[in-house]
Parts: C-alpha cells; structure tokens; sequence
C-alpha cells in the first residue's frame, strides 16, 4: 500500500508544480521520475524508456514535417486563395478557421497557427478590418482541427497507444475524425455566429505604422568636428550599445547603409539614423556634442533597403526571449538585428526599450539584412507576422514535401507500417531532400514536450502497476456507480475540461486516459468511448491566453486582453461539451 501512496503523492505534487508554473512543465515531470526511481518503485532498467515510446517518437517525427510543410512555402499559396475570396469579415473568418482546422489535423497545432496567422493579418489589413476579428477564432480552429486524426496533437497518439492496454490496436489514423469533425464543426460554427458580438475590433491594430508610431521616434544626428564618438566603434559606445538608442543607419559620403555592424567606426561627417525616444535622444547629444539635423520627413522607409528589411515577429511561448530584458538579450551585439519597438496587446510599450521584460506574444519590430532574419528568427524562437518580403520557403518544393506526407498517412492507414516508423521515414525523407535544413531539424522538435512525454510515460506506468489507478477507478464506482456509464462518460470529459488549462495537455491525456480505462471496467462496458471522451476533453482550452501557446501566440497580433478569451472560449466549451458525449455514443457504443 505504501507505493501506490508515495506515486499519489508525487503525482499531486507535480500536479501543483504544473499549476504554479514555477518550473517548466518538462523539469517537473523528470523530477517525479527521478523521484519514483531513487524510491524503487520504477525499476532502474526501466526508467527512461518513455523516451522511446512510440507516442514520443511519432511525435517528434510529425514536428519535423510539420517544419517542412512551413518551410515548402505553402503560406504563399493559402494566402493567394484567401485573398481570393471575398472582402467580407464573416467570409473570411469561416475561411481561415476551416483551413486552419484542416491544416492543424496534420500538423502541431502551434505550427498550423503559426503558418496561417501572418496569412490572417494580411488578410485583414487588406480588406480593412481589424485582425483581431480572425486570429482568436484561427487558435481555437487549431485546436480543435488538431481532435480529427492521429496525428493532429500529442494526447490523441498518447491516448491512441494506451488503447492496447484493453486489448485492442491502437487507434488508426482516422478513427478519431468521426467525433473531431464533428466537434469541429460544432466549434467553427459557434465562432462564425457569435464571434462579431463577443471579439472586440481593436483598430489599433490594422497596420505596422499605427502599432509601433515608429516615425515618431525617428532622428538623424551629425558628427562634427568636436563630437567624442570619431574614431570609436559602434559596440564601444556604451549608450548605442544599451538597446535605449539604436542606430537603424547611416549617412556617409551620400552612401546610405542600414543596421550598421558592431565594428563600424565613426567618422566626422557621419549622420546617423538615430531610433530613440526624446529623453534619451538629448543625453546621446549632450554628452558626445552631436548636431541635431532634423526629423522632419523621416518615416521607416528610410530603414529598409533591398538587401535590409523591417519585420513584425511574435514571441513564442518557447522563445528564449520570454522573461528576459532587452538589454540583456543584446539582439545587435549578439545576432546582428536591431530591436526598434516592442507592441503588448495591440499597444506600442513607450518604456524605455532596454528596460522591456520580453513576454510571450509580444509583438517585435526588427531591422536586418534578410539573410541574417532568416538564419535569426528561428533560433530566437520568433515568428514573422505579415507583409513579409523574405522567402523562408521553397515553394516550388511543396508538392514534394505534400507527396510524402500523404505517403506516409497512406502506408499508416492501410497497416504497411507502423505509425512511428511511417511518420519518422515520411521526416527522414524530407531531411535528406532539404525541406528541413540540419541546423533547423534538432530547432523544430519541441523538447520540452518530448521530455515531458518520455518522463512523464513511466510516472503514469507506476500509477497503474503499483494498484493506484484501479483505487481512483473503485472510488469513482463507489460515488458514481448507481448512476449510468452515459453519466460517468459525461463526468470524465467534464473532469478532463477542467484540468486540461491547468496542466499541458499531454501530460492530461497520460494521467487521464489510464483511470477512463478503469472507470468503464468497472462500468463493465468498452473503454473505446472513453477514450474519446477524454481525447476531446483535453484538447479543450478556450478559456485562458496561457492554457495552450496557440492562444498565446495571437495575443499580441491580435491585441487581445486576457478577459476576451473567456468570452468567446466559454460558448465554444458549452456547446463542445454539449455535443461530445451523443457523438462519441453513435460512433463508439458502450
């Protein structure tokens, strides 16, 4: 009796280590592995065999294509369909919900948001409305797209693989798309109709200029004679290297050059295209006697060139950025962009820059030479929004990238292969041919998700092996057995809704899943609904901007507040609960 205790415990105890979010989700689940291993109750051979699990394997393989599909320049030819369609908000927003939901059952989740999100907001500011009217429907489209196959998000291959503890194969591909389609539908639907009274139009959002104002921080200054910067190089001047003043440019000899290396030595004569607020712009005069020349007609078209770009990126939840200043990030020094304004919820932070805490969904304006974005951007983990001039895809390699995937969804299907090896051949593949390039192949597996699955795989095994599931399984028949398996199927999607935005949604699946099995055990009827009750369940996270990061990752673009979420999230739960439970039973009796 004193195993299935000592899990119990360590289990509620990462439970509200999850909840705190004081250490990361993956940290947490290794240290109640390391835990329940010291202890000797998972056996030491044992210990990191999550790791190899086939849920873990087909997941980091579908990340990888996931990767290939963005990098094949699909975004291109959804953008040139969207903007096909129509001017009006509604059709638009049944468009991009529909394809996101598509898309998103056969790619991660956050990628499918992610592709299509820059798509949304080109969209939007070509037609004249708001995007905030299309990227907080796109998330949910996301989720719930990603109910409809195997593929689509991590807890359906987690769950799908736990079926053979019944006894019965795994789930198949589609086996899940009867009861996601139809919650999908239900979902999009509700969005179609309620979104334009439950979505706030935030205006200020509809174009780059009106976020950032970047126009009216813009200032060129002169070098005289007299002025102390001559001789000394741009990363040698404490206040040009701080973040609180950015040279965007430079004037010399009537020769203009953009986003200025750290080596560049200053010359008498030179003008400089200073990006600063009024504050710090008079103490850089001041103390290096500079000669103001003017801002009259500066706008940031003067900060762009052919070979150097202006880009709106968005932080991810992942990004090594979340949490950190922008002075101590150091992006010229380090990686040789220029940060000029950072946007929160639709609004430009007039703080002083170097003094901006990064959050996850910001919105950042920045300046480099297009080569440098692309090599840059993902290894910060941020994304590129609209209006982008840089290709990071190859377009005409996308029927390819499209071939092989359906490739491997085919062999899955028909039995040639199992799902791990089709999913990781259908990667492999791509690697070789170049859709995924080596330094982007280890940046586009999610290993905080892959370590929390390989951990958190045998802390779930212990649960069951050690008596504690069948005891949670025993109490629940004991409160609930009079009632019907109807009733009991109805409280486990409800439980799995309501735990699923406190926790990641893999590591609900892992603690769910095993106890549904039980509780239709002792119901004496197919685990099969259960199952996916509980897949629906924890794929629900409408609520909140942080429960799931394609949440977060249109909080910024969209200039969401967090009370909007809940507003349109909590009429997509109701009628998702309310239509479960009679799908599940016409396609998966008891």
């Amino acid at each position: 009796m004193l195993e299935p205790l000592i899990v119990s415990i360590v289990l509620v105890g990462a439970l509200i280590l999850f909840i705190m979010e004081r250490w990361r989700y993956d940290v947490v689940a290794l240290v109640a592995l390391l835990i329940l291993a010291i202890s000797g109750i998972i056996a030491s051979d044992t210990v990191f065999s999550g790791f190899g699990h086939p849920a873990v394997i087909t997941v980091a393989g579908v990340l990888v294509i996931t990767r290939a599909m963005v990098n094949s320049g699909v975004a291109d030819v959804l953008a040139n369909w969207l903007l096909g369609i129509g001017d009006r908000p509604a059709l638009q927003i049944g468009a991009i919900t529909t394809l996101t939901a598509l898309c998103s059952a056969f790619m991660n989740n956050v990628a499918a948001v992610a592709l299509l999100m820059p798509v949304g907001i080109q969209v939007a500011r070509r037609f004249g409305f708001s995007p905030s009217r299309l990227l907080m429907p796109m998330a949910y489209a996301s989720l719930l797209g990603g109910m409809m196959t195997l593929v689509g998000t991590p807890p359906n291959i987690i769950i799908a693989t736990l079926r053979a503890r019944t006894g019965e194969a795994p789930f198949g591909m589609f086996d899940f798309t009867p009861v996601g389609a139809g919650v999908a539908f239900a979902g999009i639907a509700i969005m179609l109709l309620t979104s334009r009274w439950l979505l706030p139009e935030r205006n200020a959002q509809r174009s780059r200029e009106e976020m950032f104002h970047i126009s009216e921080y813009l200032t060129e200054v002169r070098l005289t004679a007299r002025s102390k910067l001559v001789g000394k190089q741009l990363r040698d001047v404490p206040m040009l290297a701080n973040t609180d003043v950015v040279v965007a440019g430079l004037i010399r000899d009537e020769q203009r050059m953009l986003a200025p290396p750290s080596s560049l030595q200053f010359q008498v004569g030179d003008i400089l295209i200073i990006q600063s607020d009024a504050a710090a712009l008079k103490t850089l005069v001041e103390a290096h006697n500079l000669e103001l020349v003017g801002i009259k007609g500066l706008d940031e078209q003067i900060l762009r060139s052919e070979e150097v770009e202006l880009v709106e990126a968005v932080v991810t939840a992942e990004s090594p950025l979340v949490a950190r200043t922008v002075r101590a990030m150091n992006l010229r020094r380090r990686f040789g962009i220029n940060l000029l304004a950072v946007a929160r919820q639709g609004a430009d932070l007039r703080e002083r820059l170097g003094d901006i805490r990064f959050s996850a969904g910001d919105v950042l304006l920045l300046q480099g030479s297009n080569q440098t974005l692309v090599e840059v951007l993902p290894t910060l983990g941020i994304l590129p929004l609209a209006e982008r001039n840089l290709r990071f895809g190859q377009p005409q390699r996308i029927w390819f990238g499209l071939l092989v995937f359906a490739a491997a969804i085919l062999s899955a299907t028909l039995g040639l292969l199992r799902i791990e090896v089709a999913i990781m051949t259908a990667a492999v593949i791509m690697v070789i041919a170049g859709l995924v390039p080596l330094r982007e192949l280890y940046t586009s597996i999610e290993w905080p998700v892959i370590v929390l699955l390989g951990a958190m795989i045998p802390v779930a095994d212990a649960l069951e092996t050690t008596g504690g599931t069948d005891w949670l399984a025993e109490q629940f028949y004991a409160v609930a057995g009079q009632a019907s398996p109807v009733v009991a199927l109805m409280i486990v999607l409800g439980a799995a809704m309501l735990l699923t935005p406190m926790l990641n949604n893999a590591a609900a699946a892992l603690l769910i899943a095993p106890l549904a099995i039980s509780i239709a055990e002792r119901f004496g009827v197919s685990p099969d609904p259960f199952l996916m009750v509980t897949a629906v369940g924890v794929s629900c996270d409408f609520l909140t901007p942080i429960g799931h990061q394609s949440n977060t990752l249109v909080m910024g673009p969209g200039g969401y507040k967090f009370g909007d979420y809940w507003r349109l999230g909590f009429p997509v739960e109701i009628v998702v609960y309310v239509v479960t439970v009679p799908l599940v039973l016409f396609f998966w009796p008891l």
